[in-house]
Formats: structure tokens, C-alpha cells, sequence
């Protein structure tokens, strides 16, 4: 694992389209989500020990604020060939295990992550009404315990998932937000073989 921050893709880019293969068997595009307020793109993966620290968050976090109006999708951008932990059948198992009540999406090209600028699991962009971005940083400040290689502990600081909340609730209050946003960390994307995007190296 190699420890990576976002790019922090520049504020008031338009939100890159996609149309990929969701867990439940069908097709999620960008215009799914026209009708929400906000749209929250989360790229994550079912291995990363950062994804697994803030997944019971991120969890309940989605679902009190769809009930607000925002849109959620998650999308797992990692070569599902040399990390087959991520691959579309564990992703349907994670996804049950987690309660994501959200599409989780496969981008087996790894395109999308690229149109994003995304460089880490989980990397967070928010997009307001008119779907340009308005946050892209951490879930909290909270990161897991590393004890040994492969080996994270959670329970010394719990993830709240207090920054994207805050991000979201001032967007749906008056949609001002503070620009000075902190990166978001976790693990790599795992490119394939030739497909490392130039902002990555």
C-alpha cells in the first residue's frame, strides 16, 4: 500500500459522466442523480483498511442525509485482476455488509477515476445543483491505527465522518462553503499495468 492524498481537483469542475455496472445488476449514470440537491461520488474499494475505518460512518452518514436530498454513489476504480478481494462479486458482498444504501459502481477501465482526477481510496467530491464541485477532501479527521503490515486498529479514533457532514450541510444551508479543504488519504488506486495516470506519478 502506498499512502496517497488527493489531487484536489479543482473547485467548480463539472462533474465527470459515467455509466457503469452497479452491484444490483443494472446501469448507474450521472443523470441518476438530477433530481438531488447534491451529489457526493465517493471512490473506494472493499480491501483498503482507510475505506474499512470510515465504512459504518459513511454508512449511516448516507443515509441521514438521503433523506435530505443528496445523492450518493460509490465507485471502485481498482484492478480487480491483481487485487480480486475488489472484484464485482466481493463488491456485492460488501456492499450487503456494509448497509451502503447507495449504488456501488465497477470501473473496470478505470476511466471514470481518471475523469475524476481520483489518486486514493476513499477519494470524496462533492457536487452542488447545478453538479459543479464544490468539496473534495477528507471523510474526518480521523485515520485507522497502523499495528503492523495489513494490520489496522479503528477503535483509537472512530470515524465521524464530521467534515463531509459539515461540507453538505452548509451546501443545502445557503451553498457557501470554505475553500481551504484538507486532502483526503488512503490507500492508492491500484492501476493496472501501463494505465497510471500522469497526475499520479
Amino acid at each position: 500500500m502506498a499512502l496517497t492524498e488527493s489531487t484536489m481537483l479543482d473547485l467548480h469542475s463539472p462533474a465527470p459522466d459515467f455509466c457503469l455496472p452497479n452491484t444490483s445488476g443494472g446501469i448507474t449514470s450521472l443523470s441518476d442523480f438530477d433530481e438531488d440537491k447534491l451529489l457526493v461520488v465517493l471512490f473506494i474499494c472493499n480491501h483498503c483498511p482507510y475505506v474499512i475505518h470510515i465504512a459504518p460512518a459513511l454508512s449511516a452518514l448516507a443515509k441521514k442525509y438521503q433523506d435530505k436530498g443528496v445523492g450518493f454513489v460509490a465507485i471502485n476504480s481498482n484492478d480487480v485482476d491483481m487485487y480480486p478481494a475488489d472484484n464485482f462479486d466481493a463488491m456485492k458482498k460488501e456492499r450487503e455488509l456494509r448497509g451502503y444504501s447507495f449504488p456501488y459502481l465497477l470501473d473496470e477501465s478505470q476511466a471514470v477515476a481518471k475523469a475524476y482526477n481520483a489518486a486514493c481510496t476513499p477519494d470524496i467530491y462533492v457536487f452542488n445543483a447545478s453538479r459543479k464541485l464544490a468539496y473534495r477532501g477528507q471523510f474526518d479527521a480521523s485515520r485507522p491505527h497502523r499495528i503492523s503490515s495489513g494490520n489496522y486498529d479503528s477503535s483509537k479514533a472512530q470515524a465521524s465522518g464530521d467534515a463531509l457532514a459539515s461540507a453538505l450541510d452548509k451546501l443545502l444551508t445557503d451553498g457557501s462553503i470554505e475553500e481551504n479543504q484538507i486532502p483526503s488519504m488512503g490507500c492508492n488506486i491500484k492501476w493496472k499495468a501501463g494505465n497510471t495516470p500522469d497526475y499520479f506519478a
